[in-house]
C-alpha cells in the first residue's frame, strides 16, 4: 500500500567526520543541536512530516555543474559528495511526488563554490544546489528553475555557475559586500550579456532586521517569482542572518526567518551557512520547517536579550524601497557592459580572477598544497539567437596547469552542438 505524499521530507546529515578545524564555526554541532530540538519538539512526529536518509552524489553528478581541471578527489572529500547527495534526495523526493516539499539539513555548505573548482571558498567546495539542479535537468526534464539564496553571505558560487543560463533566475539576499565576505553581490550584477536580469542581487546594510528582509521579499523577490513562473523554486536557506551569529552583522530572528520562508514559498530549501549553533539554529531551523509544513510558528521563541527581539530602523526600509525601484528598472533593460563581458568577432569575452581561501580537502603524499589558491580564468560565450549560447573557459591557478573545457547550454542549438564538436576535436 503506497504512503500518501509527505507534507515535507526532511533529510539530515551533521557529517561527522569532517570539519576544518575542531573549534571552526562550520562544524558538525550546528546539525546535532538541531536535530535535538526537532526530536524534543516531536517535530517528526507531526503527520506529514518524514525523514529519509540522503544518498551519495557521483562524479557525473559533480561534472555537471562544475569544471573541475583536477582529480574529483582533490576537491571533494565523502562528506561533501553526501552532503549534495542530500539535496539531490530531497530534489527527487519533490520530483517525483513522495513529498510536496523537502529540506536538506545538510553539511558541508556549497554555495561559495562556483563554475570552476580549484579549491575550498568560504568553507564550500562543491555546490549543492547546482549539483541537485542539473541532475533533476538530467533525470526529469526541468527548465526553468529559480534559486533564491538567503544566506547572509553572497551566493557568488551559485550566481557564478549561472551567471550565462537565462533559464535559471538566482535571486541573492544578503548582507552588503562592502562589509561581508566575499565581497560580491551589487544590484548592479544581473547576468551575462544573454542572460541579463536572470541574476538578482538584494545587498542589505547590516541590522537589517525581519521587517527589512520581509519586504524585500516583498517588494522585489516575489513580484519577480510571480512573473518570472518557475517550474521549482529553491531556498538556499543560511540562517547566518541571525542576530545571534558570530560572524555577522544582521538582526532576522527565527520567526523572521519562518515568514521569509513563508512568503518565498519554496519547493525545496537546502541549509547553507548559520553559526549561531545553540542560540539560533536550532530554532530557526525548527521555524523555518514548521513553515514549510504548514505548521503554527508564531509560538517558537529563541532567547531574546532584555530589550527585545531586535528592530528596523525606517531608513532601513526606505532604502528597500529604493533599491526595489532601481532592481525592477534595471533588470529590464540590457547593458551588456555591466555585465563585464566584451563582444568581439562574435564572442562575449571575460576576465576573471577568483580567490580560494582554502586549499583542497585532500593530497597526495609529498604533494606541496598552498594554503591559498588564486584562479585565473579567461570566458569565451558565443553570441547566438537561438540558445544560451557555447561557453569555452580557460582556467590556470597554482594547483592546476592552464586547461580548457567547452561547456554547452543544458538546451544548446544545433548550431552550438556542431560548434562544440569541432572545438573539442581541437579545430
Amino acid at each position: 500500500m503506497s504512503l500518501e505524499p509527505a507534507r515535507l521530507g526532511l533529510i539530515f546529515f551533521p557529517a561527522y567526520d569532517w570539519a576544518i578545524s575542531a573549534t571552526h564555526p562550520e562544524r558538525e554541532e550546528r546539525l546535532l543541536y538541531t536535530h535535538d530540538q526537532l526530536r524534543e519538539e516531536g517535530i517528526f512526529d507531526r503527520p506529514g512530516v518524514r525523514e529519509y536518509r540522503p544518498e551519495v552524489a557521483e562524479a557525473a553528478d559533480v561534472h555537471r555543474a562544475h569544471l573541475i581541471p583536477l582529480p574529483l578527489k582533490r576537491v571533494a572529500a565523502a562528506p561533501h559528495l553526501i552532503s549534495c547527495g542530500g539535496a539531490i534526495t530531497a530534489g527527487r523526493l519533490v520530483a517525483t511526488g513522495q513529498a510536496q516539499k523537502a529540506f536538506a539539513l545538510v553539511r558541508p555548505p556549497g554555495h561559495h563554490a562556483g563554475l570552476v573548482v580549484h579549491g575550498g571558498r568560504g568553507f564550500c567546495n562543491i555546490n549543492n544546489e547546482a549539483i541537485m539542479i542539473e541532475r533533476l535537468r538530467s533525470e526529469f526534464g526541468y527548465r526553468k528553475i529559480a534559486i533564491v539564496d538567503t544566506d547572509c553571505h553572497h551566493g557568488d558560487g551559485t550566481q557564478d555557475i549561472y551567471w550565462h543560463d537565462p533559464d535559471t533566475l538566482f535571486i541573492s539576499i544578503h548582507q552588503d559586500g562592502r562589509t561581508l565576505y566575499p565581497g560580491t553581490g551589487s544590484y548592479d550584477e544581473l547576468g551575462g550579456p544573454q542572460a541579463w536580469g536572470s541574476t538578482i542581487n538584494i545587498p542589505l546594510p547590516p541590522a537589517t532586521g525581519d521587517a527589512g528582509f520581509h519586504l524585500a521579499v516583498e517588494l522585489i523577490v516575489r513580484p519577480i517569482l510571480d512573473e518570472w513562473g518557475p517550474e521549482l523554486v529553491i531556498n538556499s536557506a543560511g540562517q547566518d542572518n541571525h542576530f545571534t551569529d558570530p560572524i555577522t552583522n544582521m538582526k532576522l530572528t527565527a520567526q523572521g526567518y519562518a515568514k521569509m520562508s513563508q512568503m518565498i514559498n519554496p519547493d525545496i530549501a537546502v541549509l547553507e551557512g548559520g553559526y549561531a549553533i545553540q542560540g539560533a539554529l536550532p530554532y530557526t531551523n525548527l521555524a523555518i520547517i514548521m513553515s514549510m509544513a504548514g505548521l503554527d510558528w508564531t509560538k517558537v521563541h529563541e532567547p531574546m536579550p532584555a530589550s527585545g527581539p531586535p528592530k528596523t530602523r525606517p531608513e532601513v526600509l526606505d532604502y528597500v524601497k529604493k533599491m526595489a525601484e532601481i532592481i525592477h528598472k534595471t533588470r529590464k533593460k540590457p547593458e551588456p557592459n555591466h555585465s563585464g563581458s566584451v563582444l568581439r568577432d562574435g564572442w562575449w569575452l571575460r576576465e576573471k580572477r577568483v580567490f580560494y581561501d582554502t586549499h583542497a580537502v585532500t593530497q597526495d603524499s609529498g604533494d606541496s598544497w598552498p594554503n591559498f589558491i588564486n584562479e585565473r580564468r579567461r570566458e569565451s560565450l558565443k553570441e547566438c539567437p537561438d540558445c544560451p549560447g557555447l561557453l569555452v573557459v580557460e582556467t590556470a591557478s597554482e594547483v592546476s596547469p592552464l586547461k580548457t573545457f567547452v561547456r554547452l547550454p543544458h538546451n544548446p542549438c544545433p548550431k552550438c552542438q556542431a560548434l562544440a564538436e569541432a572545438k573539442t576535436r581541437g579545430q
